[in-house]
């Protein structure tokens, strides 16, 4: 198996690769959580060609997408974008968001290619942090990288979820 996490630039193929993992990744983590008129909203207000487009684009991202044997399998955003935890706030700091690997991509070492990724580009900041919806089976993962869980309340960005903040 052939794992490599790359950036992802504003191209034909790196838009069609965030266009059906933005989709797939988004149904497959909030099916069970969120209405299905929630989650189509969502991923057509969020995740279509103009809106990656624009966000690939934007000087405050950087897109990652984890390729096995040529496949997409996931994909990560770093941004400076969100709220910042109040620990963070007269640093510089940097956020990973919207981090995922479909299912039939569980083998560890291809999550573990595309935190290595954003961990690459995290290190030069003075933190960073994770804000995910309470109940991802991720929250472990991020945990074992040395994230720490914060106290503050916060919203899953635009879905009505309870989220957890996480700093590194």
């Amino acid at each position: 198996m052939n794992i490599i996490t790359k950036f992802t630039v504003a191209t034909e193929q790196g838009i069609d690769a965030l266009l059906m993992l933005t989709k797939e990744l988004t149904l497959e983590k909030f099916s069970s959580l969120l209405e299905q008129k929630v989650i189509d909203n969502y991923i057509a207000e969020s995740f279509n060609e103009h809106a990656l487009f624009v966000e690939i684009n934007s000087m405050s991202n950087q897109w990652l997408v984890v390729y096995v044997d040529g496949n997409p399998a996931g994909y990560a955003r770093i941004t400076s974008k969100g709220k910042k935890p109040q620990v963070l706030d007269r640093k510089r700091a940097i956020r990973i968001a919207d981090f995922g690997v479909l299912k039939k991509y569980s083998e560890p070492a291809i999550r573990d290619s595309l935190f290595a990724k954003c961990f690459s580009v995290c290190k030069s900041y003075e933190g960073a942090w994770i804000n995910e919806y309470v109940g991802n089976p991720l929250i472990e993962f991020f945990e074992c990288k040395g994230f720490v869980r914060q106290q503050e309340d916060y919203r899953f960005d635009e879905l009505p979820l309870v989220s957890v903040c996480f700093i590194l």
